[in-house]
């Protein structure tokens, strides 16, 4: 077999055993993405210690520049958590939309507090609003559960620094500010189609919380609308300033960062700005906002606990990361990065949706939306380095290729649902895996259109 074959041979290897362990054997995704990484070089025709090399640089560099701002993030998502103030954005959106407009604020506050909390998290946070909404307003909770969880999911999955996506900006080598800009972007229009899906399958599937609170009721009819009593002022919820500043203070900051950057702007104060625009500092300068405006109150001792509480649930994120990283290294020294670029690029597949498609097929296959958005990037990003494609359309492409039918294997599929009360399986996938398809859809449209633009 000629080296190009034992390339694509070894490509082809690697991921079909990274697909098996997954899905099949108890292998976590970690060492899964190690070994297909292993299996790629060697099949492809790299000496053993090329690939030990490869695998090490590849999970450090990639680590190296986000490893920092994931442990920043998920620190600073615990507080905001902990302290109220994701509830806070939620009754102030409420507050601002006004009557009737429920799943608006719902999926508004979705599409703010999921850019540093993980989507899971949010979700059981936030549902004893939706519960109360339903209580209060008659209208179904699971319209109003499936508007706030895709707002959640939608920049859970495009939107740094979650994660999935700034993984995925590392290894195709974007600026986090532009990443950031086109999720904000992309995620409009998937809240659109959260919000008027939850409209439509509240009224198919009409579920109220009981007298209690406990259990759940299906009225024959709808039931009146009722005036909205605020509870929030009973509790002891942070200021919406206090709430909202370690969320927008990072994010003008790295924004600050890109702009000034692609105006070439250095020297001086610039250089400064430009310092604490980088996501490593910005988020760091979040925390410390965060730190000292939420949890002021607390003992030393009770602050630190809380904030490990949240940097725990991020080492096996940064391996996973580091891994993704580590194959996409393999892929890039035994060529066959290369050697799939030239077929591609002689079918009329656009090259955009490469990574699209790859993070579709994963999700669909093992579930994790986070380790669907790494893995398409680690393979495509080798791939289209040669091509002639945005890359930072080309990031997004991999993000939201990974919204795709979120059903059994997925953990937030099992939240939403048993959130909402709901037990039947057909309901269950009206209830989320279907949304999640229909934002999947609108993202692949979005992408060609912003290639056409743009690419």
């Amino acid at each position: 077999m000629s080296n190009v074959g034992m390339m694509i041979l070894g490509l082809v290897l690697g991921i079909g055993v990274l697909i098996l362990l997954v899905l099949k054997t108890k292998v976590h995704a970690f060492p899964a993405l190690i070994i297909a990484a292993s299996i790629t070089g060697l099949v492809g025709g790299m000496t053993p210690p090329a690939v030990i090399d490869a695998i090490t640089a590849g999970f450090g560099n990639t680590l190296g520049s986000i490893g920092l701002v994931i442990g920043f993030g998920v620190m600073m998502g615990r507080i905001l958590e902990i302290s109220g103030a994701a509830e806070r954005l939620a009754f102030t959106f409420l507050k601002w939309l006004g009557k009737r407009k429920e799943e608006w604020a719902l999926a508004l506050t979705g599409y703010v507090v999921s850019i540093p909390i993980f989507v899971d998290s949010a979700f059981v946070i936030l549902t004893p609003l939706a519960k109360a909404l339903s209580s209060r307003t008659g209208k179904s909770v699971v319209g109003l559960g499936v508007a706030l969880g895709i707002g959640l999911a939608a920049t859970h999955h495009a939107v740094p620094p979650t994660p999935g996506p700034l993984g995925v900006a590392g290894i195709f080598k974007v600026d986090v500010g532009v990443m950031m800009l086109w999720g904000l972007i992309f995620a409009i229009p998937i809240i659109f189609v959260g919000v008027y899906y939850g409209k439509w399958i509240g009224k198919k599937i009409y579920q109220l919380p009981d007298e209690e609170g406990t259990g759940w009721v299906r009225p024959d009819q709808p039931q009146t609308f009722q005036k909205f009593v605020e509870k929030e002022e009973k509790k002891n919820l942070p200021s919406l300033t206090r709430a909202v500043l370690p969320i927008l203070v990072p994010l003008i900051l790295i924004l600050g960062n890109t702009i000034l950057s692609a105006m070439d702007l250095k020297g001086g104060l610039y250089d400064y700005l430009i310092f604490l625009g980088s996501p490593v500092i910005a988020v760091g300068v979040g925390l410390l906002i965060a730190l000292y405006g939420l949890f002021g109150h607390l003992r030393r001792s009770e602050a630190l606990d809380r904030m490990e509480e949240g940097i725990q649930s991020a080492g096996i994120i940064l391996l996973v990361t580091g891994a993704g990283g580590a194959l996409g290294e393999v892929l890039r020294e035994s060529g066959a990065g290369d050697e799939i670029a030239k077929l591609i690029a002689q079918t009329a597949l656009p090259g955009i949706l490469l990574p699209f498609f790859v993070a579709t097929i994963v999700r669909l296959i093992q579930g994790s939306g986070t380790v669907a958005m790494i893995t398409a990037a680690s393979i495509s990003a080798p791939i289209l380095a040669s091509m002639d494609v945005n890359m930072a359309l080309a990031a997004q492409a991999a993000a939201l290729g990974a919204m795709i039918f979120s059903y059994f294997n997925d953990s937030l599929f099992w939240v939403v649902n048993r959130m909402l009360g709901i037990r039947n399986v057909k309901e269950q996938i009206l209830t989320w895996s279907v949304p999640t398809t229909l934002a999947w859809a609108v993202s692949l449209v979005m992408l060609v259109v912003a290639n056409l633009i743009v690419g």
